[in-house]
């Protein structure tokens, strides 16, 4: 059993999903409005009532989460927090608040999430379709043909904003409308002729806001129900009639729904002029059905971020047969040093085989290079968190340890980073025939125990390893020597 909580900026909300089959059944989910976005201020701060209320509402769900007997918990946070000047001292109360580690991913990311949760559905894999997810603070739009993602792009608009900015004193009138499909239009230019129509057969539109605007035209008896261009003009016309969002009373629409509606109205309308997109079908799967079934794939090995590793070693050019070496020794070195179920074993593993991506660049320096690469790419199904931690292994798997700083405050940083950099030392120094016999441990000091024979089989290791005692040493850290 799986859970997934997507910090929104418009509301929070969980989903408890139990595997069945292929599928994945819903057995519990919330949804409160907490409008983080709404919180923010012309300075990107969130405000204190913004935080006060989204910090109730984790707690609440820590208390439904613990009613259940979960396998894996996942929390991914979108456009406000991404926004969010001050988000680094809120994701600390927000976590202890929950309970779980918080994930702020990119927006690449909430559209490759978004789009495996759309997947789902799809009885063949073999349909090309455009996917349209219009959030809080931005909007998505992903291109896919079955489960293969092709393009997807995030786009820094939402309903908050435009509501906000054409809308802001409630009044819905019809030069506003104008005015904001307009500005929404100039997000997309760009990007547009990479999802016309001649790349997809269908189109579908997920998010809370796209759901609000199909049961409302479809409850008002607008066209044939559905989400045309034709049926949201028609509904835009309702609105202006209306006058104000206070005075909105449509079937179907909840009173607190209504300026999310309108401002998301507006930017639909952009994305549907600008792509040419003559239809949407809304669907009740997105970001939380994706992070369910991502959970789903890590739990029977069928990770992501595997494939993306990869996928990167191909385009960069690594020698994969090198990469492997330095990931099975440091895999063996590392089992010395930690629990086996360690997170931490991942991603030194990623680490290993990405160490010397950095040559595609200059083969001097390669480790810094490297480590900007991985830091600032696009990886799918990491997290930024998770680049970071990696490109610090990229980056202090040779050299001196002084440019890692704070990094090596993390225990399990330094037993992996140790891993990584003997595993290197003894590639280069052809010692994997021998790996098995070394013996390592770290107490109040670093102890390797080598075969005395060690030294007249690779004759160059010994001052490498010489050299690997200054390094450690440098940050406070002995490392002891032994040869049997």
């Amino acid at each position: 059993m799986f859970a997934a909580v997507d910090l929104g900026s418009n509301s929070f909300r969980l989903h408890i999903g139990q595997p069945e089959g292929n599928g994945m059944r819903i057995v519990r989910t919330a949804r409160e409005p907490v409008r983080l976005a709404a919180g923010l201020t012309r300075e990107l701060l969130l405000t204190e009532q913004a935080m006060s209320t989204a910090l109730a509402c984790l707690a609440n769900f820590r208390s439904l989460l613990a009613e259940y007997p979960l396998s894996a918990v996942r929390v991914v946070a979108t456009s406000a927090l991404r926004s969010a000047r001050n988000a680094g001292a809120f994701l600390p109360l927000a976590e202890q608040a929950i309970g779980q580690p918080i994930e702020i991913i990119s927006g690449e990311e909430e559209g490759r999430l978004i789009y495996m949760g759309v997947a789902t559905t799809f009885e063949h894999d073999n349909e090309r379709c455009l996917v349209v997810d219009i959030g809080g603070g931005s909007t998505e739009v992903v291109l896919g043909h079955g489960s293969r993602i092709h393009q997807v792009e995030s786009f820094s608009i939402g309903t908050q904003p435009q509501a906000s900015r054409f809308f802001a004193d409630g009044r819905i009138t019809a030069d506003a409308f104008d005015g904001a499909v307009l500005a929404a239009r100039s997000f997309f230019e760009d990007a547009a002729p990479l999802y016309r129509p001649q790349h997809w057969d269908r189109a579908y539109g997920t998010s809370g806001t796209m759901r609000a605007m199909a049961n409302t035209i479809a409850k008002s008896g607008i066209g044939d129900g559905t989400l045309s261009y034709k049926n949201l003009l028609a509904l835009k016309t309702r609105l202006i009639a209306c006058g104000h969002v206070e005075r909105v009373n449509l079937p179907g629409l909840k009173p607190e729904r209504v300026v999310a509606l309108v401002g998301g109205l507006a930017v639909l309308l952009g994305v549907m002029e600008e792509l040419q997109v003559p239809g949407l079908e809304a669907i009740n799967a997105g970001l939380r059905m994706g992070v369910l079934h991502d959970l789903q794939l890590r739990a029977t090995r069928h990770d992501r971020r595997e494939e993306s590793v990869q996928e990167f070693m191909r385009r960069f050019g690594v020698d994969g047969a090198r990469a492997r070496r330095v990931a099975r020794m440091a895999g063996l070195l590392y089992g010395q040093l930690a629990d086996a179920d360690s997170q931490y074993g991942n991603y030194l593993h990623w680490s290993a085989l990405l160490h010397e991506i950095g040559q595609t660049i200059s083969h001097t320096q390669f480790h810094k290079h490297g480590a900007y690469i991985v830091e600032h790419a696009d990886l799918p199904g990491f997290t930024r968190t998770e680049q970071k931690l990696i490109a610090s292994m990229v980056l202090g798997h040779k050299g001196n340890l002084r440019k890692l700083g704070e990094d090596l405050g993390d225990a399990e940083l330094v037993r992996a980073l140790l891993a990584l950099r003997l595993a290197t030392l003894f590639m280069h120094g052809s010692a994997d025939a021998d790996i098995g016999t070394a013996s390592l441990r770290i107490k109040k000091q670093i102890e390797l125990e080598l075969d005395a024979e060690w030294r007249q089989r690779h004759p160059t290791l010994s001052y490498m390893l010489e050299k690997e005692r200054e390094w450690w040493r440098e940050v406070g850290l002995s490392m002891q020597l032994k040869f049997k």
